[in-house]
């Protein structure tokens, strides 16, 4: 069962990337890391401050188009998906994602899309604007809890 791990206050885009730079040293191989939030919330700006934590100062561009970006980090590629523009769950297929949910990290925007394809073990970060102030959720199950506990 997924809980609310951990409640911030975004201030600026410099927040939000230093939220994603935060969680970097907690990644393994094999971690699913989904980014929810409407359009502007800074799920990209969050996944850049993420990679380039790993890689150094890097070109993050968003994968709108794309629809798949990756990065070869130390231990692991990391794959960025923006699935917004998936018609069906299935077209995840086509983009890779078996081969990165083997080995690599996937960072997954609009997760909704393949709802019925995830099982629950994946981290959540919930991005959110409310009465004008930004925020962020990290939501994850009792493995993830202990793993980033002392943050």
């Amino acid at each position: 069962m997924s809980r609310i791990i951990k409640t911030i206050d975004l201030k600026d885009e410099a927040s939000t990337q230093a939220l994603g730079a935060w969680l970097a040293p907690f990644l393994r191989a094999g971690d699913v890391v989904l980014l929810q939030g409407d359009l502007g919330a800074g799920k990209t700006t969050w996944a850049r401050g993420l990679i380039c934590a790993l890689l150094g100062d890097t070109e993050v561009p968003s994968p709108t188009y794309t629809l798949v970006q990756t990065y070869t980090a130390p231990n692991f590629e990391i794959w960025h998906f923006d699935l917004y523009r998936l018609k069906h769950e299935t077209e995840v297929w086509e983009l890779g994602i078996e081969e990165a949910l083997d080995d690599g990290v996937c960072l997954i925007e609009w997760p909704e899309r393949i709802a019925g394809l995830l099982n629950g073990t994946e981290l959540v970060v919930a991005l959110n604007i409310k009465n004008g102030r930004r925020g962020a959720d990290i939501i994850g199950n009792k493995a993830w809890k202990a793993r980033i506990h002392d943050a």
